[in-house]
């Protein structure tokens, strides 16, 4: 099987193409349910119901679960849409007639269950597909940002976050949680190395939770010396990444570090990342960067160009 790939072709397709349990790990953020309009027949995102935005998904990933590794992991980028307004109809900013950064009239009218403004839950929605159709949903891990994309509301707070889900083929499965683990917090250290008496609240079993964290166990002031206490602790699930600059004319790619985190996590070295919707090729820098390959599906060819000249790859 040819790394280190382009494959300009639909994802569905290009997926029933690749062996099974051929790629460690996969990393991707598809195209949004009715945010922007990239102009192809066969592009996912424009569909007249979430409903069907979701069972599209679903089938692309159930061909991506087939091509997974029996230990990969997949991270999923997704974010979710409000039910358009009836006020609004066909109402388009005369600014940017064309959508603003890519985003086209806005398609999502009317979804089951939903009123207009409602959001619809597109995340969880897709989440819990998946899971019904074999994957097991491990996390649900917040992409926050502080520089988040502007929006001109007065009554909801403004969005600075996305989902990105960590499901697995298998159980068990490779996680590298040494390689993202992030430094403790100077309180914790604190914690250590400070005395902690016999009568506090978390002295005794916390219902439901067992066991007496070491941490709360009685003990007098520097029973931790500096080399008993941990410098590292598990990475958690908020994880601030801003979005950083692309100068290419792809109006959704995600910045380097995400994809960088999770392969790091999810994928050994010299192991193969797989992306179904490449766009511009980010997961395929971060998998080079971090000595992985890569194999890129995108259905349109002017990104595949942007992220050939972005980090090479063969054509197929």
């Amino acid at each position: 099987m040819k790394t280190d790939a382009i494959i300009n072709r639909d994802a569905l397709f290009a997926l029933r193409e690749l062996p099974d349990e051929s790629v460690h790990c996969a990393v991707t953020s598809p195209p949004y349910y009715a945010l922007r309009d990239y102009g192809l027949e066969a592009q996912i995102g424009r569909e007249d119901t979430p409903e069907q935005y979701i069972e599209r998904l679903v089938a692309v990933f159930r061909e991506l679960r087939r091509v997974l590794r029996s230990d990969g992991t997949f991270w999923l980028n997704i974010a979710d849409t409000y039910c358009g307004t009836g006020s609004k109809g066909s109402y388009t900013d005369p600014k940017n007639p064309k959508g603003r950064n890519g985003q086209g009239v806005y398609i999502a009218r009317q979804a089951a269950g939903c009123k207009q403004k409602d959001l619809i839950g597109i995340p969880w929605l897709l989440a819990f597909a998946l899971r019904s159709d074999g994957w097991f949903l491990r996390s649900d891990i917040i992409w926050q940002k502080d520089n988040p994309m502007p929006e001109s509301v007065k009554d909801r707070p403004s969005r600075c976050y996305e989902h990105i889900f960590l499901l697995t083929k298998s159980k068990k499965y490779f996680y590298d949680a040494a390689a993202i683990a992030e430094p403790i917090a100077p309180t914790t250290a604190a914690r250590y190395k400070s005395g902690r008496g016999a009568n506090h609240k978390y002295a005794g079993e916390v219902p439901g939770q067992g066991k007496v964290q070491g941490i709360n166990r009685a003990r007098k002031g520097g029973y931790y010396d500096d080399a008993l206490i941990p410098t590292i602790r598990n990475k958690r699930d908020v994880w601030l990444i801003n979005t950083v600059p692309y100068k290419g004319g792809h109006f959704a790619a995600f910045p380097p570090k995400l994809a960088e985190t999770c392969i790091m996590a999810g994928c050994p070295k010299g192991g193969i990342v797989l992306d179904p919707f490449f766009g511009s090729g980010t997961t395929g820098l971060a998998a080079k960067t971090l000595d992985r390959r890569y194999i890129g599906i995108e259905l349109n060819t002017e990104y595949c160009a942007l992220a050939r000249a972005r980090i090479g790859g063969d054509n197929s």
